[in-house]
Order: structure tokens, then sequence, then C-alpha cells
């Protein structure tokens, strides 16, 4: 029967491309893959295809690319593929109404959340930025909101304290392929439950800006980490230096806390937040809102990235520093 239906997956980053292989190495008639626009990267800005489009062309797969999803020659694109199925996984735009009412079993997406919590484009992210221990994927069924469909099913992963975005994107990219393998069958066969979705407990990830990226030195030490593991390996976290970008791509876990910072009213010596307290072959250990973090990975304006003790051996950097 999974040869009779005819599906399409939309996806566009790495997360997507185990989804996509699984469809294909069960023998599901994959009859087309939508994904986002090559984009340019790099200092020459050389267009560079999304992983999933290069995971489709290995395949032998079509492969479109429109820029609105929403434009009505891409729904006509779309239409004439005669989906019976469309599965998304990270796809990076809303599917409007017009496309959700095509196939006839319905649009899926694998979320990397546990939804209702984290609806949005960067719940992987958030989840590790806001310090959470526990994520996962939902398969659901989608609706016209932002991801606000009913609940098909759910798998728990636990977030490390050393995981970044980078190794949970990878976790979950494996639990979401193996998630929809586990559900797709009972699906087609009218077996699987679907279940509402709670909006009193709905929270939203939205897509990261700049702001996210920058460190808050207020922040406790604990609280900066969780950002510079959440941002990582994709923009890395920044502070300034000099008035330059000066970017941190590791840091060690904190271990305690420590005092809280004190101010000129209270008499307290502590250090101002984002002082730099000492730099040694260890890395750069700066004080925080709460404690002192030491981040092992840089990467200051204009040059590679480095580890944190090779840049303080330069000695461009003073203790008493201020990173703001």
């Amino acid at each position: 029967m999974s040869q009779d239906i005819r599906i399409i997956f939309m996806g566009t980053p790495e997360f997507a491309v185990p989804s996509l292989n699984m469809l294909l190495d069960n023998g599901y008639n994959v009859v087309g893959v939508i994904t986002q626009p090559d984009k340019p990267q790099g200092r020459k800005k050389i267009l560079m295809p999304t992983p999933v489009k290069e995971a489709a062309e290995k395949r032998g797969l079509p492969v479109l690319q429109p820029t609105r999803l929403r434009q009505p020659e891409a729904v006509a694109q779309v239409a004439e593929l005669r989906p019976d199925l469309i599965v998304t996984a990270a796809y990076g735009q809303i599917l409007p109404k017009s496309v959700l009412d095509l196939p006839r079993f319905g649009c899926l997406n694998v979320h990397g959340s546990l939804l209702p919590r984290y609806r949005g484009g960067a719940p992987i992210q958030r989840a590790i930025i806001n310090g959470e221990t526990v994520t996962g994927v939902t398969l659901m069924y989608m609706a016209e909101g932002l991801d606000t469909g009913d609940m098909i099913s759910r798998i728990e992963v636990a977030i490390k304290p050393e995981d970044t975005s980078g190794t949970i994107f990878e976790k979950l990219s494996v639990a979401g392929a193996k998630l929809l393998q586990g559900e797709l069958p009972k699906l087609l066969a009218g077996q699987s439950e679907r279940t509402p979705q709670n909006e009193e407990e709905a929270t939203y990830a939205p897509n990261l800006n700049r702001d996210d990226e920058r460190i808050p030195w207020g922040d406790s030490a604990q609280q900066i980490y969780n950002r510079i593991r959440g941002l990582v390996p994709f923009s890395g976290a920044f502070t300034l230096w000099e008035e330059n970008v000066f970017k941190v791509w590791a840091a060690e876990q904190p271990s305690t806390e420590g005092a809280s910072i004190g101010n000129e009213a209270d008499g307290s010596n502590t250090p101002a937040p984002g002082t730099v307290l000492q730099l040694n072959a260890r890395g750069i250990e700066v004080q925080t809102g709460s404690g002192t973090i030491w981040l092992t990975q840089v990467q200051p304006a204009g040059k590679k990235v480095m580890e944190a003790g090779n840049f303080a051996r330069g000695g461009q950097m003073k203790p008493g520093t201020v990173l703001v």
C-alpha cells in the first residue's frame, strides 16, 4: 500500500534529512521534495543547496524551491504532483490552506519540541537557552496556525549539560525519523489517534535575532552558559571588546553560581558584570551577574575561531577589561 501513496516531502536543514531518508529506505513513494531556495554562503557568497536538496538529488527526486509557497504558481506546482500525503520537517514556511487541503491523508509535521511548548521556528535553540533538561519531537497534523494542529505522538529526549543546539538537532532528527517510521503505517491504515493541543500550555519559540545572540553579562553564569551552547554551532554568542564583535563559541559549565553582583550603594567591591578577571591556559574568566564563567573558545573580529587559552597568551586582552 505504501507504494501507492503519493508523498511530498518538505524540509530544509540537516534536521529533516533522516526523515526523508527513512521514507525512501522503507519504500514509500516520494514523488517530489520541496525545500527553501539556495542561499549565498561564505565571503564569496556562493549559492549553496540546502541539505534536503542535496539528499533528494542524490536519490534522484525532483526538487521544487519556491520563494513563497503561498504564491499561486507554487500551489499549482504542488497540486500537479497529486499528493496523497505531505510530510514536513523544519521546512521554514507556513503552509497555506490551499496546500493543506490537497492531500487526502493530510499534512504531517515532525516538530522539534514537546508541543504545545515551543511552537515556532527555533524550538531547539530556545529550549537550551532557557535551561530545559528535556525536549523531544512531536508528530502532528498541520493546521493553519503556527504549530497548532492535533498531535499524533511524541517522544522525549534528554538535554544533557554538555549538549549544544548542534548535538540536540542531531538527536532529535534521528528521533523524529524513528517516530515517523513507527506512526506512519498506523496513520495510513486509519488507526492513529489525534490529540488536540492544550492552548493554555502553549509557549512560543520565535526565530533568533541579533539581540538573542548578544551575551547579557548581568545574567547568571549558568544562564550565560545556556545561551552560548544554545547558539552553537550556528551563529555563536557575541559580546563587544573595544567596540568590536568578540564571538564566544564555548565555555565551561559553571560549578556554582557564586555571589550576586553588588553595587556602589551597598559598598560591594565585586567587579561589574562583563569584567575580565583573569586570562590563562584555561581560558578567560569573566564576572557575571551571579558567579563567574570561563570562556574556552573565542573568535576575535577578523580572526578564526581559537582556543581561549591560545588567545590569552597573545596578551592583547588584559584583566580588568570590561566586555559589553
